[in-house]
């Protein structure tokens, strides 16, 4: 099942996503796809900064530009999917 199959994610707004960009609060989030991902963990996104990219938003149409692919988003675990409203 793939993160977006999955019912057991909770519904955040674009706003709540916004509070988590690494100085709001602890946490540091992003999306890719309507998919909310944890990256706290990862040393590239301390202080919610990775390279031009900033935490807390929908990262979705600037992957084209990463020199990755949408493979990387495995390593973090989804919390939620992204809605317009609640």
């Amino acid at each position: 099942m793939t993160p977006a199959e999955s019912p057991e994610l909770k519904l955040y707004t674009k706003s709540q996503l916004a509070l988590r960009n690494g100085t709001d609060r602890d946490e540091i989030w992003c999306a890719y796809q309507g998919i909310i991902y944890d990256v706290t963990s990862s040393r590239l996104w301390r202080n919610g900064k990775h390279y031009e990219h900033w935490a807390g938003q929908d990262l979705t149409a600037e992957l084209a530009e990463a020199p990755h692919a949408d493979w990387v988003f495995r390593r973090f675990k989804a919390i939620g999917k992204l809605t317009e409203n609640l």
